[in-house]
């Protein structure tokens, strides 16, 4: 079915920047709030977008947004859950942190840090940490995806497989009712299993848009993990299963969260 061409430029405006606000696109279009409240209503009906507070977000299929209107989405959210994420991980410690745009706002936060060794296959995560002098950077061979600087393959997955971490900070593009994780590309979700496998403690860091959409790819399960980083609360079926697998959950906009002090902290581990 064909759709309005006001529509239309929404849709394509939300393919290009991620997300999209009732107030912007009212002043944009010139016209009333309720008229692109209709609109987005419309939308969501058809699947061609996903009703968030204040607008809409591409609805997920099979293909993941690029990686520059994935940087748009839900920013100032990404940003207070890599500061809290950071402020879990230890000085001197051995970490791995995987491809994605949330995992590279919790490195950006760990600049301060001292005594790290970060493994990664993101090329954004190596560049953000290798100017550190008391970080040392360890960068996954394999093939760059030039979409967003991430490294593929089984060359990558080999590296991963050699070490056995502390930490792990791994994301997922999309988080299902029954908890599973999910992402777009298999060969990206092969590294995320390996990350997950190869650390003794796991730290999912995924803002609240991740609960409303879907990805066909599975990476795991919440379960796998020990500590969630989010913003918001978690639904009452995934706050049951994090309930019932043990799983640390950590609102990241909660001004009651624990501060850093890059000392050693009792949250659960995997078994080694």
């Amino acid at each position: 079915m064909t759709i309005p061409r006001r529509q239309s430029e929404i849709v394509k405006l939300a393919r290009s920047v991620g997300r999209v606000t009732v107030d912007d696109l009212a002043q944009r279009f010139e016209v009333s709030a309720q008229t692109i409240r209709k609109d987005l209503n419309d939308l969501c009906e058809r699947r061609a977008l996903t009703r968030v507070h204040g607008g809409a977000i591409v609805a997920s299929g099979v293909e993941n947004l690029a990686y520059a209107a994935r940087r748009f989405v839900a920013a100032a959210e990404k940003r207070a859950i890599g500061a809290a994420a950071a402020a879990l991980i230890p000085n001197g410690c051995s970490l791995f942190i995987n491809i994605g745009t949330t995992t590279e706002e919790v490195a950006r936060a760990l600049g301060s840090h001292e005594g790290l060794l970060v493994i990664t296959n993101n090329l954004n995560v190596a560049m953000q940490l290798y100017p550190h002098p008391r970080i040392e950077v360890i960068v996954a061979g394999g093939t760059v995806r030039r979409t967003d600087g991430a490294v593929v393959g089984q060359a990558s997955n080999n590296l991963i497989q050699q070490f056995k971490v502390d930490y792990a900070v791994v994301g997922a593009s999309a988080i299902d009712e029954q908890g599973a994780l999910l992402d777009f590309d298999y060969r990206e979700v092969q590294a995320a299993q390996a990350i997950i496998a190869n650390a003794r403690t796991v730290i999912l860091v995924a803002d609240s848009t991740k609960f409303r959409r879907t990805a066909p790819v599975r990476i795991g399960h919440l379960c796998q993990v020990q500590i969630f980083v989010t913003d918001r609360e978690l639904p009452a079926g995934l706050r049951k299963i994090a309930q019932e697998g043990g799983v640390t959950i950590i609102d990241a906009t909660d001004k009651a969260a624990p501060a850093s002090n890059n000392t050693d902290r009792d949250y659960p581990q995997a078994a080694s």
